[in-house]
């Protein structure tokens, strides 16, 4: 089984980029250099896998690195439009590439399905028919979070994020639902490494428990420098920070974090429990939420391809609206806007036969959907 399913997908990348007769090209622009590569080589891992799964299928994948740079994700998409010829666009982990890249390229009637960046303008105001978040709406994990930390009695929590659009909608997530006073409002820097003086910040707050969004390098940062620290305070956070492409990094400092997220590696049910087995087999570790979500995307776009052809953008649309396919998450539907409705879990951080994981320790929501969307004119 492993000897197979590695060998399938070495071959699958091999073929990656080339064209064949009646393909569909699906160009997918992501991170995969610098501090944030972790997220993008496990979204293209994660859609990759999907892709072997299916078997038989007509989908040309071309996949580039966008090096987290909103002008090089815009020159990218362009390139792939009009020199590859794309019929679907997806890949973008970060929400400030993504307000670079998705508003022309749905204008151009090219569809883009995002496996992680959903912030709040394209959710509401500048929803679009062509756009499909098949991740989350960035304030929901978030919300999730606020909502989780009044359960655990905390009143004064300090809380921070970069300052982009997914930092933003962090902090508007959390402080929707949370009832308690903040120690402190923070926002750092995109790619920042030191947090010295923010860690000094919390520690003169008189906060009673911190809440961070640094997903990727900047948590593995911030954590290391954190359990250096005397400041102590119990984190909550949403699963961005706190899932298996920073873990094994991060390493004790993230025992006990709670966290929460759409996905989990123990969610009970088949299709998750293949794709956890399957990608740690192909890739050697523990998929992600960022695996998870690159794995659904490549299925949605199946599902629709299998009912509709992408040349009828009505019946394609209306296919990929349908989301007619078995969600790693479980039950899998669409709001209006195209973000989905989803339950929302909460997680803990902990070590199984010696690797660090999350399991599900709770529930913050049931098929909890976006705020944003009563914007949304479609």
């Amino acid at each position: 089984m492993t000897g197979k399913l590695k060998a399938g997908l070495a071959a699958l990348a091999l073929t990656t980029g080339m064209a064949q007769a009646d393909s569909v090209t699906v160009g997918m622009i992501t991170t995969l250099s610098g501090g944030g590569a972790g997220l993008g080589i496990d979204v293209r891992d994660g859609f990759n896998l999907a892709l072997e799964h299916a078997g038989e299928h007509n989908i040309r994948l071309v996949v580039e690195d966008d090096a987290q740079r909103p002008e090089l994700a815009v020159q990218i998409a362009e390139r792939m439009i009009q020199s590859e010829r794309a019929d679907i666009l997806t890949g973008i982990i970060w929400s400030n590439l993504a307000m670079a890249v998705v508003p022309s390229t749905v204008a151009q009637d090219i569809f883009y399905i995002s496996p992680n960046a959903g912030p709040s303008a394209l959710a509401g105001a500048n929803c679009h028919p062509n756009y499909f978040n098949a991740a989350w709406q960035n304030d929901m994990l978030h919300e999730a979070a606020g909502q989780h930390a009044n359960e655990l009695g905390y009143e004064n929590t300090f809380i921070m994020a970069p300052n982009y659009p997914a930092g933003t909608d962090a902090l508007n997530g959390f402080k929707r639902y949370y009832e308690g006073e903040l120690a402190g409002e923070l926002f750092t820097q995109v790619g920042q490494t030191d947090y010295a003086a923010e860690i000094a910040q919390i520690r003169a707050s008189g906060a009673d428990s911190v809440f961070i969004f640094l997903p990727g390098g900047m948590g593995i940062s911030f954590m290391r420098q954190y359990e250096g620290s005397d400041v102590g305070l119990p984190i909550v956070s949403a699963g961005f920070s706190f899932d298996q492409d920073v873990l094994p990094a991060m390493g004790s400092a993230a025992l006990g974090v709670i966290n929460t997220s759409q996905w989990s590696p123990d969610l009970d049910n088949d299709a998750n429990a293949r794709f956890v087995a399957d990608f740690q087999e192909a890739y050697d570790r523990l998929p992600s939420l960022y695996a998870s979500q690159g794995y659904d995307t490549a299925n949605l776009i199946l599902s629709a391809l299998e009912a509709a052809d992408v040349s009828d953008m009505d019946a394609f649309r209306d296919a990929l609206h349908a989301a007619d396919f078995a969600s790693v998450r479980g039950d899998f539907e669409f709001a209006a806007n195209h973000h989905p409705i989803q339950t929302v879990y909460v997680r803990e951080v902990v070590e199984a036969d010696g690797v660090l994981t999350n399991r599900i320790i709770g529930t913050a929501f049931e098929r909890h959907q976006d705020v944003h969307g009563e914007n949304c004119p479609m």
